[in-house]
């Protein structure tokens, strides 16, 4: 068996509580053997539901450890989580990826696309293979359409800056780098018009109850599809691929491209209206 370590800013949280038992099903599934045995977290108390390391290790056959270093000497391999603080992403990846053991980082992958860069340096330095994505790459909907000629993608979440992943994961997947974007306030969505470096348009609406959509246009055939596949299933899959051949499904430097689209959108929403390069 290999054993999986957690690191996480507080490990009682929607990511960590759900990622075991389907990290068991989709070993089973795929004929391998893995098992989240270790969790470290910089919070003891979980802020969400009160829980506590020792008490989320309990329920999950987990030992806690009280240091990243005990979690690394120990683990075979790495996911870091904190999916709703990723200012603790680069301080994280100091500590582990030294070890240089594969390594899953969790969305949204970093605060800013500077401080993706210097993660990717770090994976470099150490030479530690490690990805990071949005489940929603993994939306089986998406394979619909090769290379469309457009774009749109709905969906929602708590705030914009931490469920955009989604949306521009969806786009980079489908659409490759984007060149420049703008955003409208509609009461309380936000539509973002882009271009592709190729000059195709692409366009990404947000809106905090709004659901998972893709709309795709080639060659005069649309394809609209409303995305309820099990695509946290392509990421777990996909995910312990990588932990037993050091590959994943796509280049992982799309992330970069990824974190710089963010960048654009979020500079883009605080002058509405007016173009921004990304």
């Amino acid at each position: 068996m290999k054993k999986i370590g957690f690191v996480d800013y507080f490990i009682s949280e929607w990511h960590a509580n759900s990622y075991p038992a389907w990290i068991e099903r989709i070993s089973a599934e795929m004929g391998v053997d893995y098992k989240v045995a270790y969790a470290w977290a910089e919070i003891d108390t979980s802020p969400v539901d009160g829980v506590t390391t020792r008490e989320w290790c309990e329920k999950f056959g987990a030992e806690k450890c009280a240091t990243i270093d005990e979690l690394c000497e120990k683990s075979d391999v790495i996911v870091i989580l904190s999916p709703s603080n990723p200012e603790t992403h680069l301080r994280y990846a100091e500590a582990v990826l030294k070890y240089g053991k594969r390594t899953y980082i969790d969305k949204t992958f970093a605060p800013d696309a500077k401080t993706a860069k210097e993660i990717f340096a770090l994976g470099e330095k150490y030479g530690t293979p490690f990805f990071s994505t949005s489940a929603l790459r993994y939306a089986t909907e998406l394979d619909s359409v090769n290379e469309p000629d457009s774009m749109l993608v709905t969906g929602g979440g708590s705030n914009l800056p931490e469920y955009f992943i989604h949306l521009g994961e969806m786009i980079v997947k489908k659409m490759g780098a984007i060149k420049r974007v703008k955003a409208t306030k509609n009461g309380s969505q936000w539509i973002i018009q882009a271009k592709t470096e190729s000059g195709k348009d692409a366009t990404m609406i947000y809106g905090a109850a709004m659901p998972y959509n893709a709309y795709m246009t080639k060659e005069g055939k649309e394809a609209w599809k409303s995305i309820k596949s099990p695509f946290f299933d392509g990421l777990i899959a996909d995910m312990l691929n990588f932990f037993e051949t050091g590959k994943t499904s796509f280049d992982p430097a799309e992330t970069l491209k990824v974190m710089g689209l963010r960048d654009a959108v979020l500079t883009a929403t605080e002058n509405p209206d007016v173009e921004i390069e990304v």
